[in-house]
């Protein structure tokens, strides 16, 4: 964590933590129906009637999900919200409220937990959710974040991993590694400013790699859309580990194999540049990048022309028997077998 020498340092333990949650959340309102109490009680009250409530959890930890040196913390909380409000919107369900813990260390003021704090209630006001707890502690390792979000649907409107049929066709909202290639010019950077510091990177052609890396958005939109087009997914996942392991993880549940055509899969002109720039290959970025936050899932075969138009989706492979395997065709028309290369939580560091 970079630090400027003027800016103010309140310590944390002048407030004291229930000082410093209600300093943190006092600008948190409830806009959610749902929410019958939220911050303020031993616990939060809500209510969703005859729906299905969907419920998730997420762990991010500095120097495991996050590098400060070029993390903006503002970037950082709103990113924390997205990646579990991306859970819920893969079930089909609607995001309703979150909780929010943190672990932190002496190193961090009060200012730096208002700027962290500022981007959780960005990400809370756009995407219409209410903070309804959550707990401080110390740490001795750095900042640790933990999320639970919260939502709800209709139980005929929830989609599982576990629903993919055969010849149900595979399709992926928006488009693929752009977030890993912004991790590597970010690396990149900071491997420069370490050997010199008074170096001023021009990050202007980065700007979307750096953005789906920095400031990700949730799908939000998918399930509205679908909706209006009348189509219901067969299964759904969203994309944070890489497509690959994602395409292993629904084809798993589901019992089914599938083809993946490699010519298929949507990648932005500044991934294919900055691919080449790196001498990366960029079918791989995109199987294996992981941070897309991009939903997969599969239809039927009949909703096919229902979708064809829409620029936001696109058919990227089949549903094949399970003996088939799971293939990702290449554009010399050859069959290899898939392997989940992408984000691994529970890797050795050294690995």
């Amino acid at each position: 964590m970079i630090e400027d020498k003027n800016t103010p340092r309140t310590p944390l333990s002048e407030l004291g933590e229930f000082g410093l949650i209600s300093h943190l959340t006092k600008n948190f309102k409830i806009k959610q129906k749902t929410t019958t109490l939220g911050i303020g009680d031993d616990a939060a009250v809500l209510g969703f009637e005859n729906k299905k409530c969907v419920l998730t959890t997420d762990l991010l930890i500095e120097g495991v999900h996050f590098d400060l040196s070029y993390v903006p913390l503002k970037h950082l909380g709103y990113k924390s919200v997205v990646v579990n409000l991306s859970d819920v919107y893969a079930m089909n369900a609607t995001a309703t409220q979150i909780t929010v813990s943190i672990a932190v260390s002496n190193r961090f003021p009060l200012e730096a937990l208002e700027e962290l704090y500022a981007g959780i209630e960005t990400a809370a006001k756009i995407y219409n959710i209410d903070v309804v707890g959550g707990d401080t502690t110390s740490s001795t390792t750095g900042l640790l974040i933990s999320i639970t979000a919260v939502g709800h649907a209709n139980e005929e409107e929830l989609v599982y991993r576990s629903g993919a049929k055969e010849n149900d066709l595979l399709v992926v909202t928006g488009d693929l590694g752009a977030a890993y290639m912004g991790l590597q010019v970010l690396e990149r950077e900071k491997q420069v400013y370490e050997v010199n510091p008074n170096s001023q990177p021009d990050l202007d052609q980065y700007t979307y790699l750096i953005e789906r890396q920095l400031k990700p958005e949730a799908r939000k939109d998918i399930s509205g859309l679908l909706k209006a087009l009348e189509v219901k997914p067969t299964s759904m996942i969203d994309i944070s580990d890489g497509l690959s392991s994602e395409v292993i993880h629904l084809c798993t549940q589901s019992k089914v194999g599938v083809n993946l055509y490699e010519e298929k899969i949507p990648l932005d002109p500044t991934v294919i540049s900055a691919c080449e720039e790196f001498k990366l290959n960029s079918t791989t970025v995109a199987l294996n990048g992981g941070e897309d936050y991009e939903l997969l899932f599969t239809i039927k075969q009949e909703d096919y022309p229902k979708i064809k138009a829409n620029p936001s989706l696109t058919v990227i492979g089949h549903i094949t028997d399970q003996k088939s395997g799971i293939g990702l065709v290449t554009r010399a028309n050859e069959k290899i077998e898939m392997k989940a290369q992408g984000w691994n939580p529970i890797q050795d560091k050294n690995d």
